[in-house]
């Protein structure tokens, strides 16, 4: 493990794997009006654990939207 930690590549293909899921659930984030886990996915660096359970946990359920019937 200290090998895989200490190799010159470990950093890049880190922020390779990281950042399109950070981007991925920010994305998510922003357009669901969800600022608490929009500030803690961009604050919190987890190697995308925590994106990966926001997109595929966390924002599934439904949203709630106000229908607006016309009157009768």
């Amino acid at each position: 493990m200290e090998q895989i930690i200490n190799s010159p590549w470990f950093i890049p293909l880190a922020v390779a794997w990281s950042l399109p899921w950070k981007g991925v659930a920010l994305w998510r984030a922003a357009r669901r009006d969800e600022r608490w886990w929009f500030i803690v996915l961009l604050v919190v660096n987890t190697l995308a654990i925590l994106e990966i359970l926001y997109i595929f946990i966390f924002s599934r359920r439904p949203q709630t939207s106000t229908v607006v019937r016309p009157e009768v």
